[in-house]
């Protein structure tokens, strides 16, 4: 059940389903080359490429199932690229936050909340 997995959260212009159903974590994986535990352990210890995180995030919007691919990698350019790391990483480590540990009423974790997640 893909609420159990699934955020909210202000992306854009508005608030947005996000979640890594298991198609859009198998294309994370293929993209990346590396498992998800593997990914999840590198985003805890801040050892990733940045374009992990806009491939996170845009996976994320298409498996919240309420943005076509299209649409996902336009919001991407347009709201990913020339902003701060720190930003990118808050949303990207809830999304696979939300994947590994699962999530109760879909809202998105603050900063300190998924990074505390990360690193446990």
């Amino acid at each position: 059940m893909s609420d159990q997995i699934t955020i909210r959260a202000f992306f854009g212009d508005r608030t947005r389903a996000f979640a890594l159903t298991d198609p859009m974590l198998a294309e994370l994986e293929r993209l990346t080359d590396l498992g998800a535990g593997a990914l999840f352990f590198q985003m805890a210890n801040l050892g990733y490429p940045t374009k992990f995180l806009c491939e996170i995030i845009r996976l994320g919007l298409i498996g919240g199932g309420e943005t076509s691919p299209e649409e996902a990698a336009l919001l991407c350019a347009a709201y990913t690229t020339n902003r701060p790391v720190a930003e990118l990483l808050s949303l990207a480590a809830a999304i696979m936050a939300a994947r590994w540990y699962g999530v109760e009423d879909g809202s998105l974790e603050t900063d300190e909340t998924a990074a505390d997640k990360m690193a446990a």
